[in-house]
Parts: C-alpha cells; structure tokens; sequence
C-alpha cells in the first residue's frame, strides 16, 4: 500500500489537473513574483554557505590532477537537471507567503512533512540516476574519441577540444546528448515537484501533468526553460557566486509558473505543515541574519 500511495496518492481516482494555456506574459510574471519572494525571503546567504565548499573542493581537485577537466561542463551543465529537487525548500515558502502566512527559516523544512514527501524522495532519486547517467554517457564519449589517458594540462586540454575537429565532433555530439537529457529531465519534473508540495496525487499523476503541460505549451515552456538555462549558465560564468541569487529566484518563480500552469483544484484547502516547536536547523543561520524579523507579543 505505501507503494501504491507514492505512485498514485491519496486519491487514484481523482481528477486528472486542468493545465492551462499559457504564454510570455505568464513567464514574466513567474520572474517578478520570483524576484519579489527572494526580496522578501532572502535566501542567497545560505546558497553562499552551500556553494563556497563547493568551489573549494572544485579548486582541490584540480590541484591533484587533470582528470576531472572533462568531466567539468558535463557536472555543470547536469546540475540542472538536479535543480527541481535542490527548490524544493523555495517552493514550500513560496507556497506560504502567496497563502498570506508567516514565514521563518523552519518552514523550509516543512517539506519534510508533506504527505507526498515519499514521492518526491522517489522523483528525487530518479533523476539523480538520470544526473549519473549523464555523466557517464559524457565520461564515456569523451574516452571513446580522446582515449582514457588524462589531460597533460588545462591548456592542452583546451587546445585539444578547441582547435581540432575531434574535439569540435565532442563539442556538437556531447551538446546533443546533453540537450536530449536536458529535454527529458525538463519534460518529467517542469512542475511535478511543486504539484507534490501542492497536492497529494502521487509520483505518476505529477509526472503525466507535467508532460501534459510540455505539450500543452510547446513554445512558451521553451522559452522558460531557456530562460532557466541561461541563467544557470550566467551564475556559472560569475565562478558559482551568481547562483546564490540565481537558484533562489528561480526556484520562487518556479512555483509561481507552477501556478500560472496548472489550474488550482477546486476547494482544496491550503495545508499548513508546521515544523515542531523549539527544532532549529543549522542551515538558518546565517540566512537569518537577512531575515526579517518580526516581533512577538
């Protein structure tokens, strides 16, 4: 039965989502709800906490050798594909201001709460296969045209791939791959896991939603995830320190688009899923340095 419930909810029976017709004006509203939740809901502090690490353990490895330079644009360009599970957090407080309640830095971890948090774990782990997958396909095409034998040094290795056709049939196969990945993950998951913070309906009804969605809104949900792309890219290129501004407003505005998609059941109440009173979380600080304080009678 808990099986049954993570692939089909509480309610197998129910309705299928009603998707909407949408277009650039719904994404430019996404956008600025987004940018108006990170205004109000800082949360680049802790992104900076969760990235400083990673470029330190990025910088280590490159100091012990040059076995990781192919692997470099595969891991960055495959970190989007993990970007709906790392939101999560910023759906659910998104969720609650838009319902007009307060928000601290414990509501984030109200997902862990969530009756469909057993499907999300699942979605969650499914497309960390899929990242792994990636990696290996990338890992694998590039040992099939440039050998196993490491890079002598990142200026050979750029010259390897720059100025020779081999590395130009890497760059074009690779990209294509990669955009197939990128397709799939995008076409599963656009707004599967903001549906399962929203309702209890179950991994296979989030994800045939989401397909529909795609499919419903071809061009518009191509221009989103353009969008998407090239501002993970741009928080990229700023050497990993834009994403701390990046990912939190797009994870606001994702579930803002979530909401401008998928048309919101009828008479459903909104569920409040409170964090027990007195836990804190290491992860609040220092973000809460940023937060607004409010003051208690």
């Amino acid at each position: 039965m808990a099986q049954f419930h993570v692939i089909a909810g509480a309610d197998a029976t129910a309705a299928h989502p009603t998707i909407r017709k949408i277009g650039l004006t719904d994404i430019k509203e996404a956008l600025t709800r987004g940018l108006d939740d990170f205004s109000a809901m800082p949360s680049h502090a802790i992104f900076l906490c969760l990235i400083y690490p990673l470029v330190g353990m990025f910088l280590a490895t490159l100091m012990l050798g040059y076995n990781v330079l192919p692997l470099i644009f595969p891991i960055a360009a495959g970190f989007a594909l993990l970007g709906p599970v790392a939101a999560l957090h910023l759906y659910e407080l998104s969720r609650r201001r838009e319902a007009g309640l307060d928000v601290s830095w414990g509501n984030a971890f109200d997902v862990l709460h969530s009756p469909s948090f057993p499907a999300i774990a699942a979605l969650g782990v499914a497309l960390f296969v899929l990242f792994l997958a990636w990696i290996a396909t990338a890992q694998w095409l590039y040992q099939s045209l440039f050998g196993v034998l490491r890079p002598e040094s990142m200026e050979s290795f750029a010259r390897d791939i720059l100025t020779t056709s081999t590395g130009w049939k890497l760059i074009i196969i690779g990209n294509a791959v990669g955009f197939v990945f990128a397709l799939v993950a995008f076409t599963l998951s656009v707004v599967t896991f903001p549906m399962l913070l929203d309702r209890d309906i179950g991994a296979a009804e989030a994800v045939a939603t989401s397909v529909r969605a795609v499919m419903a809104n071809p061009i518009t949900m191509a221009v989103w995830g353009v969008i998407v792309a090239a501002l993970l890219g741009l928080g990229f290129l700023t050497f990993f320190v834009g994403l701390a501004v990046v990912i939190p407003v797009l994870g606001h505005a994702t579930w803002h688009f979530y909401r401008r998609v998928v048309e919101p059941a009828p008479g459903m109440p909104f569920e409040v899923r409170s964090t027990p009173k007195g836990r804190r979380y290491a992860a609040q600080f220092p973000a809460s340095l940023f937060a607004r304080e409010k003051d208690e009678g």
